[in-house]
């Protein structure tokens, strides 16, 4: 499998064009602010074809160029429908004076063939075969997207913010959950097998085993950790706005 990726815009949302091979067709996750150049560099030297646009949240920072990369190439976006309002009012999922500050008065617009998400949803797609698992917390229609494991490569799990390598995604933005987070972060990637390689809509990459033995937001859910909530007052991602929105 064939994954490469960049940190886009002034919050450096990191987006991932992924394939079966080199020359073949591929999915975009999160093309986000000014992502338009980095993807057209991807495309170009890997001779890849486009084929989705998968969303793993509605945040600004991961869909700014989500409808334009859908409609220079017509291929659908795929969205949860709790997050799909976000791509015409990314405002929604920001607090008043975050959205003046950020955005301005940007507008924007959903691409003109949407489709939604739903949990448990195997997706095939250019070849590949990506599960969907809705995980609310950051935002009400957050999810993952995970390749099956194989002989030669390990189960890859496309995070969104839900999971960073040593910290969660925030919880304090409108549809945030300190509840949701936690029932997410034990459904979605407490589960996983150890080698399952994180790839995050921030920061570096990371594997479950890691951040299962490491994160402070794990490992207090993991069996025979100490209890309280992954997103208290005070912790991390709340005060945290480097790992984005």
């Amino acid at each position: 499998m064939l994954v490469a990726g960049f940190p886009a815009g002034s919050l450096a949302a990191n987006c991932y064009v992924v394939a079966p091979a080199a020359g073949e067709e591929c999915v975009i996750v999160d093309p986000g602010q000014d992502a338009e150049g980095g993807i057209e560099e991807i495309l170009r030297e890997h001779r890849l074809k486009p084929v989705a646009v998968l969303i793993t949240h509605g945040h600004f920072d991961h869909v700014m160029s989500v409808a334009p990369v859908c409609g220079a190439r017509d291929v659908p976006a795929y969205i949860h429908p709790d997050d799909r309002v976000l791509l015409s009012d990314p405002g929604k999922g920001l607090s008043l004076a975050v959205s003046q500050q950020l955005l301005g008065g940007l507008e924007m617009s959903e691409p003109d063939d949407v489709r939604e998400l739903a949990d448990g949803t195997a997706l095939e797609l250019a070849g590949l075969t990506l599960t969907v698992d809705h995980a609310p917390g950051h935002s009400p229609g957050s999810v993952t997207f995970r390749t099956p494991a194989t002989a030669e490569l390990p189960e890859v799990m496309f995070a969104g913010d839900l999971l960073f390598a040593g910290s969660i995604g925030r919880t304090d933005l409108p549809g945030g959950s300190d509840e949701e987070m936690a029932a997410s972060l034990r459904r979605v990637c407490l589960p996983r097998p150890d080698d399952t390689a994180v790839l995050p809509g921030h920061g570096p990459q990371t594997t479950i085993g890691r951040e299962r033995a490491t994160n402070p937001f794990l490992t207090r859910l993991a069996p025979g950790g100490s209890p309280g909530s992954p997103g208290a007052p005070g912790e991390g991602p709340l005060n945290a706005p480097t790992k984005g929105i």
